[in-house]
């Protein structure tokens, strides 16, 4: 398996508490490797044109009402590209690894093309702004995007180009148009727990908690339910 950590240099701090984290679950068997826009606009990767205004983004590819709040929107979604064989797990930068990310693969199936926690009706306590202030855009299975495992080597996936990466808006890579619902599987929500959005997870124990409205590595953070254990994490 290989892992690709959504890169933001806003988040550098959280970004590095899920690389800890991943490597402790793991004994250091999985070296992620970070996904970071700069360097693949040099690589001629990410060809989008990208504008920021008061901190906040904006994709003028897509047109200047298409915003975004992370560098990763896009470049999450040249995970399968990128890895080309075998299984490609994508994951946002706040999150910890509590479990080994390879146990995800007990609960794959090759019909499947993508595996995702299924939680579309997530719903956020501000619903116009989130993490620093960043607005914050709804459109459909957006959550289910911030922890992907690619079956990279599913047809299905072969539909998705470099060029689909760079010219289509936000709103279909997130929808997953280019697969079937039948090509999508299921992860346990133990993989990806929203915190502090929605009930954690009960089970055989947390694998991912994502911590999607923000932690102590930003300034003016208020507090979450999580924030002991990701300091843990960050202290290990």
């Amino acid at each position: 398996m290989k892992v690709y950590i959504g890169y933001d240099e806003r988040e550098y701090e959280a970004a590095m508490v899920a690389v800890k984290s991943l490597r402790h679950v793991t004994n250091s068997e999985i070296e992620p490797e970070f996904l970071c826009l700069p360097k693949l606009i040099d690589q001629g990767l990410i060809t989008r044109t990208f504008d920021r205004r008061g901190g906040q983004g904006y994709d003028l590819t897509a047109g200047p009402a298409e915003t975004f709040s992370t560098d990763f929107k896009f470049t999450r979604f040249l995970a399968p590209i990128l890895c080309q064989q075998g299984y490609a797990l994508f994951v946002d930068c706040d999150v910890v690894f509590l479990r080994d990310p390879r146990e995800m693969l007990h609960e794959v199936h090759a019909r499947h093309a993508l595996n995702v926690v299924r939680h579309e009706d997530a719903k956020y306590p501000d619903a116009l702004h989130k993490m620093d202030g960043q607005v914050q855009a709804h459109y459909p299975r957006k959550n289910a995007a911030s922890v992907m495992l690619w079956n990279v080597d599913h047809p299905a996936n072969r539909r998705l180009s470099l060029r689909d990466v760079n010219e289509r808006p936000g709103r279909d890579l997130h929808a997953f148009y280019w697969l079937a619902d039948n090509e999508i599987g299921t992860l346990s929500p133990q993989w990806n727990w929203l915190v502090d959005v929605g009930p954690r997870p009960p089970g055989l124990g947390l694998g991912i908690a994502h911590m999607t409205l923000g932690g102590p590595w930003l300034e003016d953070w208020q507090g979450g339910s999580f924030d002991d254990e990701w300091r843990a994490a960050r202290d290990r």
